[in-house]
Formats: structure tokens, sequence, C-alpha cells
């Protein structure tokens, strides 16, 4: 194993995990509008399902979209299109009132799993980690280190961003702005589609 690899690799996946992207902010606004301990699907489903893409990617799925580009731009946009949905989500949501549990809801495990293969950002983080860092040992240890690392600092920064989300309950008391933090993160999400426009 080479440990300089190794640590630059751990680097390079806290600043990925830990700045704001689509999981992120949608988990901070998540954290806000519905607590922490309603947004733990959402947390779990990003975490292991980022972990799983690599692992998937790595072991030789990533081929497939080699072998056929059309797929990566049909991910594109379909992920493009979702996302511009959730930000409009996002945006006309408040507080969930207790007694609304039913009716509104975060994102589920699998809703959260599966949005990580049309993430954009997700997909910038795979291919760095697959392609950059593949010498930190031989095949396919390489692919359970990262696979490893990525689940347990996905782990650390999704609690993160969901706790303080819901640390900012007390603070956003009022309806109005909550749903002014909603439309700024909102904004944000819409922010994070420029990598894809830019390639258009």
């Amino acid at each position: 194993m080479l440990q300089p690899l190794l640590i630059a690799f751990v680097v390079f996946a806290a600043v990925m995990f830990f700045t704001p992207g689509p999981n992120n902010v949608m988990l901070l606004s998540s954290g806000l509008t519905f607590g922490f301990r309603r947004t733990l699907p959402h947390v779990a489903g990003i975490t292991i399902g980022f972990a799983f893409m690599i692992g998937a990617v790595g072991l030789g799925f990533g081929t497939i979209f080699i072998a056929y580009p059309v797929l990566q731009t049909i991910l594109k946009y379909a992920g493009a299109t979702y996302l511009i949905y959730l930000a409009a989500a996002i945006a006309m949501s408040g507080a969930a009132p207790s007694g609304e549990g039913n009716q509104r809801r975060p994102m589920t495990f699998w809703g959260a799993a599966v949005f990580q293969w049309i993430n954009v950002k997700g997909w910038v983080m795979v291919i760095g980690t697959i392609t950059a860092y593949a010498a930190i040992a031989s095949f396919p240890w390489n692919i359970v280190i990262q696979t490893a690392i990525s689940l347990v600092m996905g782990t650390l920064s999704t609690v993160a961003w969901a706790l303080f989300g819901s640390a900012l309950r007390p603070v956003l008391t009022s309806p109005w702005a909550v749903r002014a933090f909603n439309i700024v993160m909102a904004l944000l999400l819409l922010a994070s589609l420029y990598p894809v426009f830019m390639d258009a």
C-alpha cells in the first residue's frame, strides 16, 4: 500500500464529501424541515448508496458507460431534471408540523441511494477516486480501501450536515424564516447544475 497516496486520497475524500453539493444541501434542508431523526434514512441512503457506487464502478460496472457514452448523457440530463424538481420542492417547503408526518416525508433510503447515480458531483468523485487513486493498493484491494474510506467519510459528512440543519430548528422558528432558508438552499442546489450545462 502506498501510504502517501492513501493520505492524499483521504484528503481528497474529505474535501469532496464535506464541501457543499446536492447531497449536503438537501440534507441541510431536510434536517431543518424534518429534524435529524426523520432525515436518517436519507443519510443512510447517501452513505451506503455512494459507497456501493464506488465499489460497482471500480469493479467494472463503469465499462458500460465507456462502451455506451450515450448513457452518460442520459444520466447527466436526467440528474439535472431531477435536481430542478428537488429544488422546486425544497423552495416550496416550510417546517413540517408534528401532525403532518403522514403527508410530508423526507427522502427515503432508496430514493437517496438511487439519486447517487444521477448526481453530477457524485460522478466527479467516483471518477476521481477510481482513476487518480487506483495505485493505493493492488486490485481489487484498492477498491475495497476506497469504498471503506468513502463509507466512513460519507457517514461523517452526511451526519454533520443533517445535524447542522436540525440545529437550526430552534433558531429559525417562524414559517417565513424556514421558507426563506429553503429558498436559499434551492438556489444553491440549482447552482450545482453549473458544470452540467457548461459541458453541454
